[in-house]
């Protein structure tokens, strides 16, 4: 329930309404958006920034204390509140609208990996893929819901229709609050809960934890170059989730009856992706299942930038009269099977690969990962779309995806399985 509420703040804020306000309302300088663009990415990068630093601190004071609860409600009530304080922002207060997205973002982004740690106590070990793809099937479910609806009464992205559409923040808000309230209900905190070290303040001892952690890395190599992976991988997808529609607005200059069928068809094929690939991964292997995600993430990256080109073919060959924004539907549909997949698959591979009693502090370690990822990606490609045009900048996609492959060639995942049984936590006296 905590995966079915939070994407109604990735798509309304980050992806589908605000990303695009953001550049064409709030800065509009029209008409390449470039520095709007560049704005976008430098908010959302010094976000992940301080998430990235946060996430294990806060992933091994979690562990120790059994406090994974009350920080996943302190993240929670923070992205409520300040993507609801989205709506005062007015058209040229650039300043106060990356304050808020920031802000809103690091919340929203920190409880990724709070909720995460709770992924590995949920079931045995051989169903967490079915588990993770549920959870994010039913993630994407939710946006649906949630952005249908917003779409449905706020209207399109515009000057004119500002009055309407600055609701997102507070729509988004109150969603959120309200479909996130069972998770806090009916999930239970499990483990033993440690007293703090005598003398020690919390960051002190979180600080010994990591430290500890980091001298046992070596004897969990293959999950180390799964977290390369990852790294790239995310990269990637940071990108397509922040940029999507963004691209499709300045890009293929799509009508608001594409954009929101474009939205549709992402929702849908997203939760069937998440919930298909988590089936397969019972059946062939969490490594297997995540690499076949990345194959499909090249295939839709190259269907996003070749979409004018594409529509000219099948012009010539198939004698059918389409136009760009929609065939750029179909990079939609290969967009949306990649998303859901890949990221469940990451999700519950890591899982796999983490040693019992350090879930919260290695998914902590992910959650750094994919922020730092999130903030090479994002502005990788606000600098090179400020320089060659978003359209080519699409294009570092490419070289993400194929790193990403050629590390997660490399990882074991029954010798990773095996290492994370045998290596217990150890405990600093």
């Amino acid at each position: 329930m905590f995966d079915f509420a939070n994407q109604a703040y990735t798509l309304l804020i980050i992806t589908v309404v605000f990303g695009d306000l953001f550049t064409r309302v709030i800065v509009g300088d029209a008409p390449d958006y470039r520095l709007g663009n560049l704005l976008w990415s430098i908010a959302l990068a010094v976000s992940y920034f301080l998430v990235m630093l946060a996430s294990p601190v806060c992933g091994a004071i979690m562990d120790h204390r059994r406090w994974r609860m009350r920080f996943l409600f302190v993240s929670y009530l923070g992205t409520v509140i300040f993507t609801a304080l989205l709506w005062l922002v007015e058209p040229g207060w650039i300043v106060l609208a990356m304050t808020l997205i920031i802000l809103s973002n690091i919340a929203y982004a920190i409880g990724e990996s709070f909720i995460a740690s709770f992924l590995p106590g949920l079931g045995p070990k051989r169903d967490l893929g079915w588990i993770s793809g549920l959870g994010w099937s039913l993630g994407y479910i939710g946006g649906l819901v949630a952005t249908a609806f917003a779409l449905t009464f706020l209207g399109e992205v515009s000057q004119e229709n500002y009055d309407r559409v600055r609701w997102v923040g507070p729509f988004a808000a109150g969603f959120f609050l309200l479909a996130a309230l069972p998770t806090f209900l009916l999930l239970k905190e499990r483990g033993r809960r440690r007293p703090k070290p005598t003398g020690q303040s919390y960051s002190r001892m979180a600080w010994g934890q990591l430290s500890n952690t980091f001298r046992q890395l070596g004897h969990f190599s293959d999950l180390g170059r799964l977290m390369l992976s990852i790294f790239f991988s995310m990269a990637g997808i940071y990108i397509v989730v922040s940029f999507a529609f963004i691209y499709g607005a300045q890009v293929i200059g799509w009508d608001e009856s594409v954009r929101v069928l474009m939205f549709v068809t992402v929702q849908i094929t997203a939760a069937a992706g998440a919930l298909g690939f988590g089936f397969l991964q019972s059946r062939i292997g969490a490594r297997r299942t995540y690499l076949m995600t990345l194959w499909l993430w090249i295939v839709a990256v190259l269907a996003i930038w070749q979409t004018p080109a594409l529509a000219s073919l099948a012009r010539d060959w198939l004698g059918v009269d389409w136009e760009a924004q929609h065939v750029f539907l179909f990079a939609g549909l290969l967009s949306g099977l990649s998303l859901g997949s890949a990221q469940s698959a990451g999700r519950a591979l890591v899982g796999l690969l983490t040693p019992n009693g350090k879930s919260a502090e290695f998914f902590g370690f992910w959650n750094a990962v994919s922020k730092l990822a999130a903030i090479f990606g994002i502005l990788g490609l606000g600098l090179l779309q400020s320089v060659f045009g978003l359209q080519t900048a699409i294009l570092f996609c490419l070289l993400l995806y194929a790193m990403a492959i050629v590390f997660g060639l490399q990882v074991n995942e029954a010798r990773g399985m095996e290492a994370a049984e045998r290596r217990r936590p150890v405990i600093e006296r």
